[in-house]
């Protein structure tokens, strides 16, 4: 149940992304949900590996590659789910941004609860 929770408020993330971000569009709901889930699975599988090829990076910019890392992570699930798109790197970066931030509070908020 926890999980399906997540990926909802993902969804919901990944909604106000769209609205506030120029170049980040979606054609339905059921894109987004696609999109989400397609999103946690690159990062649960892909964004380990390319960690990892890019720690040297990631230590000469003080962790701020990281950031790009998002920022691709996000493109590359823009490239494998029809129906949303984003328009440029930028775009994902700055959506990669404020998806990070989002996260950050929901994972709070749900720290605080099982407290």
């Amino acid at each position: 149940m926890a999980l399906l929770i997540r990926w909802i408020i993902n969804t919901l993330a990944l909604f106000v992304v769209a609205q506030f971000v120029d170049g980040i569009t979606y054609e339905s709901i059921v894109a987004l949900f696609i999109a989400s889930l397609v999103l946690g699975l690159l990062n649960a599988i892909v964004r380990p590996i390319f960690f990892w090829l890019t720690l040297p990076i990631t230590v000469i910019t003080l962790g701020l590659f990281i950031f790009v890392l998002n920022g691709v992570m996000l493109w590359l699930t823009a490239f494998l789910v029809p129906g949303f798109q984003i328009e440029g790197f930028v775009p994902a970066l700055i959506g990669a941004l404020i998806l990070s931030v989002i996260s950050l509070i929901t994972n709070r908020i749900g720290k605080d609860e099982k407290n």
